[in-house]
């Protein structure tokens, strides 16, 4: 086998390996510009022949999709931002503040709430909702999606928190600076990458999480998207066009999020295994 050939497999694997991601999405964002049911009948795979952007108008306005779409992003956002503050503030004790046993027994119990199923805790957080009386508004989906995010975002937090170099808080201290202005000021700047990894992880979590959001608000003007997509899917079954712009809806931010802070991402995933 030539050398040249040789080397190319892997791009070659790796190029075959996007085209079979990308179709799905290319087939959902081709049909989403047809003109009827017929076209995408005729045409499934196919580029169209007239593109028609109406479809999105009328998903984003006559399906309710901009009300979807608005509560989904502000919860997701809101969520993962508090969940990331709150663990970075309990990563920053375990793993830089002298506690003795304590820290171990802190993060033991971190690692125990990632053992327990989300699912086993749907009836425990529905009482607890219903008792705090925040049942059919945001606030029972954004403190159930803090408190699920936590631990993860903490072991996360915690590995990346433990590499760091203790030198730079020696120095800190010998510049008066005690533990809020060290947290503040050294760690969480320091720390950006893995929390713009924990936020992507924990964001895409929230943005697609459908049981608490179908079973905790019945106010139409309340639900989130992946809810909506589905009374959507059963008001449009017929118009396949528009379902696949309320698709499109669905995945444009993530999009948008990848390609804003991919370096972070990957900065975030390889500089936690590495000590500095």
């Amino acid at each position: 086998m030539p050398r040249a050939l040789k080397k190319s497999l892997p791009h070659i694997a790796l190029l075959f390996y996007l085209l079979v991601i990308l179709f799905p999405f290319l087939f959902v964002l081709f049909s989403s510009v047809k003109k009827d049911n017929n076209e995408i009948a005729l045409n499934p795979f196919g580029i169209p022949k007239e593109f028609v952007f109406n479809n999105y108008v009328e998903a984003w306005v006559n399906a309710k999709i901009s009300t979807y779409f608005f509560n989904s992003l502000y919860i997701s956002i809101l969520a993962s931002v508090v969940s990331i503050l709150l663990a970075s503030m309990f990563a920053f004790a375990v793993t830089r503040m002298r506690q003795g046993k304590w820290n171990t027994i802190l993060f033991s119990l971190v690692l125990v709430g990632m053992l327990i199923p989300n699912n086993a805790l749907m009836l425990p957080i529905y009482t607890i909702v219903r008792k705090l009386g925040i049942l059919n508004t945001h606030w029972a989906l954004i403190i159930p999606y803090i408190a699920n995010a936590i631990p993860f975002t903490i072991i996360i937090l915690a590995a990346f928190m433990r590499n760091l170099p203790r030198e730079i808080e020696e120095a800190a201290v010998m510049d008066g600076l005690k533990a809020p202005g060290i947290f503040a000021r050294i760690i969480v700047p320091l720390t950006v990458p893995a929390m713009v990894t924990v936020f992507i992880v924990n964001f895409l979590g929230n943005w697609n999480e459908f049981l608490l959001a179908n079973y905790f608000l019945s106010n139409d003007e309340l639900r989130t998207l992946p809810v909506g997509m589905v009374q959507f899917r059963d008001q449009y079954q017929m118009n396949y066009a528009q379902m696949s712009a309320g698709i499109v809806f669905s995945v444009l931010p993530v999009i948008i999020i990848y390609a804003i802070l991919q370096e972070k991402i990957i900065e975030g995933v390889t500089a936690g295994g590495v000590k500095g």
